[in-house]
């Protein structure tokens, strides 16, 4: 059995968690509103490959331990 690491997630004074939920949930809804289902699966489908491009350059700078 594979065992996970439990990170710490940093606290960030002032950031509200709920506030930024309910307006990344508006915007997806603004910019997805009126597209067909599969334009939709796109949509998420390349938000999804920004966000691993961006966790692998993160992993890759605590590795060096310049972040």
């Amino acid at each position: 059995m594979m065992k996970l690491e439990m990170i710490q997630p940093e606290i960030i004074p002032g950031f509200d968690v709920l506030k930024w939920k309910q307006e990344t949930q508006e915007r997806i809804y603004r910019e997805t509103e009126g597209m067909t289902g599969e334009e939709v699966r796109d949509y998420l489908r390349k938000g999804s490959e920004r966000f691993e491009k961006k966790m692998a350059r993160y992993r890759a700078e605590m590795k060096k331990g310049t972040c």
